[in-house]
């Protein structure tokens, strides 16, 4: 028996290795849709208080500002500071998933190149790749990490600030 046809994949192993990538896929997938929710929230938070200090500021020209007024301007200042930064990292943990699901799709299709030409080093350069989009997620998750990391401090200043 020939070694070199022995090693061949078949098809089926072929559309199995192409899959593996497409479970990653999925699971980036999973994450973006949890990932984006958070950002929307906090995008819609962030407009929220936009409009409430707007609110403050165009009442203070006729009637001045009072001091519960002053003091919630600040709060407002301090919070939408903090929830850019939540923004920010949110926006970062979407890119890292949008990217690893293009790196998992460039992985999967390079296993079918591969199962065609048969590259001896393509396989390596394969085995790279799906790393690299195993690090980019990653990168996501401590990305998403920080935000709840962030978004209790926000609240526990709404909170402190009230008392």
């Amino acid at each position: 028996m020939d070694p070199l046809l022995s090693e061949t994949l078949s098809v089926t192993q072929a559309i199995q290795l192409i899959l593996a990538p497409a479970v990653m896929i999925n699971a980036c997938g999973l994450l973006l849709l949890g990932i984006s929710n958070k950002f929307s929230n906090v995008l819609n938070r962030i407009r929220l208080l936009t409009g409430e200090k707007r609110s403050l500021l165009n009442r203070a020209p006729d009637s001045g500002l009072l001091p519960l007024e002053s003091q919630r301007i600040e709060s407002i200042k301090r919070q939408l500071n903090g929830l850019l930064e939540r923004a920010r990292l949110l926006r970062d943990a979407v890119l890292c998933y949008f990217v690893s699901i293009g790196i998992f799709i460039v992985t999967s299709i390079l296993i079918g190149f591969d199962f065609f030409f048969q590259i001896p080093w393509l396989r390596y350069f394969i085995i790279g790749i799906f790393l690299i989009g195993m690090i980019v997620v990653f990168g996501g998750v401590v990305f998403g990490v920080n935000d709840t990391f962030k978004g209790f401090s926000i609240v526990k200043f709404e909170v402190d600030v009230d008392k």
